[in-house]
């Protein structure tokens, strides 16, 4: 379990007693499992405000673009950061914002090439982002985008407590893919996928360093850290060597062409897990 995993875990135990309570023993219904995992979020941002940042100015969600971009009435274009998507994204995004008055915050309001302002969004005065509540009901996914230490464990907080309910995307048992069955993950190329397992080796090769999943190194799993990215693991503490005989998760999108592949940018894209959780099984 890792700590995020721990902390949330510890914060929803007096939450997931009183549901229980409510109900047949031993039952907890998914609207109960849902109003848990807000509760989870509001604790987290009563206690520390995460993801509060900067005011990016307000609006009106005048449209839904597609699964993570509003168009506010203004003509602003709005990306929601901190997420990646499922399939249920952009219809949870619609119950949630269409035709709401927002809030925006950030640390930076420069669009992207696409035009768009990369914001954490928060519908009329609440203290709860938008994205924090797609994570609770499993309507997205963490980026590991956000290199803020506060807000980046509450977003991954938020997702794991919805993993553990098997809320949305997390209902399906292939969700987290399995680091031994790479013919798995290699169908997902070009997608953004979260895999679980053990790394058996750590090789650099030039400027590379490889995590390898697999014995057959042109096969197997395998997440790529570039020489660049050294210095933000040194100062997390990580020394790749000691994820040697680690199980652990990476997130990112799949590619290669033989084996497959997640190259790791950034240090939040990798968690250690403990030694007892099968691969590829949800907590």
């Amino acid at each position: 379990m890792t700590e995020y995993e721990e902390a949330s875990s510890r914060a929803t135990t007096h939450e997931l007693s009183l549901a229980r309570n409510t109900t047949s023993p031993g039952h907890v219904t998914p609207r109960l499992h849902l109003i848990v995992a807000l509760l989870l979020v509001a604790g987290h941002s009563a206690s520390a405000s995460p993801c509060q940042f900067e005011s990016q100015g307000e609006g009106r969600v005048a449209a839904i673009v597609d699964a993570r971009s509003v168009r506010l009435d203004d003509d602003r274009e709005i990306r929601l950061i901190g997420i990646e998507t499922t399939a249920t994204t952009k219809q949870a995004l619609t119950s949630l914002l269409a035709g709401r008055d927002v809030a925006l915050r950030g640390t930076d309001d420069t669009p992207d090439r696409y035009g768009r302002q990369g914001a954490f969004v928060f519908v009329g005065e609440s203290d709860i982002s938008v994205q924090a509540t797609l994570l609770a009901q499993g309507d997205a996914i963490v980026s590991a985008e956000i290199t803020d230490k506060d807000c980046a464990a509450a977003l991954m907080a938020s997702e794991a407590e919805a993993r553990r309910q098997k809320m949305g995307s997390w209902a399906d048992p292939s969700a987290i893919k399995n680091a031994e069955s790479p013919d798995d993950i290699l169908a997902g190329i070009g997608r953004f996928m979260v895999v679980e397992g053990k790394v058996l080796s750590v090789r650099q090769a030039g400027a590379m360093t490889y995590l390898n999943f697999g014995r057959n190194w042109t096969r197997g799993f395998a997440a790529t850290i570039s020489r660049r990215t050294l210095p933000a693991f040194e100062n997390a503490g990580i020394t790749l060597k000691s994820l040697e005989n680690r199980r652990i998760r990476v997130r990112g999108w799949v590619e290669g062409n033989t084996g497959p592949r997640i190259d790791i940018r950034l240090v939040g894209q990798v968690e250690l897990l403990g030694a007892n959780e099968p691969t590829g099984v949800r907590p």
